[in-house]
């Protein structure tokens, strides 16, 4: 298989030279190799972007997860849902409902976890009772927004949402169109 990826790079090399010169190659080389990082230094797994068309976007919190090994694998793949998800505190913790981690692809049935089980999140003491009394008026909850890892370690961005209704979400488009318009109508007066 090394033979055969370092013929690829051979012929991709010499149809480069052939264009750029051999600085052009190593190049394009060391560029196709580096994988795009955020500026933020974050690696995000997953994000629901239903959660911010859907609620008035809150208060938002940085929570840590509770997982198992074969679980943060299946995070490195990308093998998770957060559209279904809500969080609830319940005894004073912090649970996560609905997120659905796949099984890890190399993994046995042994090592094999539930993938829709229930699972607790990390956060001080003290952002927990600002969740729990932000939760009990107005029919607000607790959404995910994205699924991430910082610095080696998986964090869920939860927010305090309330709900919309059409008539807010109608309200959201029109805003939403005449922001572009108007911008639109910006970029056509520079290029004049």
């Amino acid at each position: 298989m090394a033979s055969r990826t370092s013929a690829v790079n051979s012929n991709i090399v010499a149809r480069i030279i052939g264009r750029g010169g051999p600085s052009r190659a190593a190049t394009v080389l060391a560029m196709a190799g580096k994988k795009k990082q955020p500026k933020d230094g974050t690696d995000v797994v997953a994000s629901n972007r239903r959660a911010r068309r859907e609620f008035d976007i809150g208060q938002v919190f940085e929570c840590g997860l509770v997982l198992k090994g074969s679980e943060v694998k299946s995070l490195r793949e990308s093998k998770v849902t957060i559209s279904d998800t809500y969080a609830r505190v319940h005894n004073n913790e912090l649970w996560l409902y609905g997120l659905y981690i796949g099984q890890y692809s190399s993994s046995g049935s042994a090592f094999a976890h539930n993938p829709e089980r229930m699972r607790k999140l990390l956060v001080h003491r003290h952002e927990i009772e600002q969740m729990e009394r932000a939760t009990e008026h107005d029919g607000r909850t607790l959404v995910p927004l994205r699924l991430y890892f910082k610095d080696g370690r998986a964090k869920l961005e939860l927010a305090v949402a309330r709900r919309r209704r059409t008539e807010d979400k109608r309200q959201a488009i029109k805003e939403r169109d005449a922001d572009l318009e108007a911008r639109r109508a910006m970029a056509n007066s520079r290029r004049r």
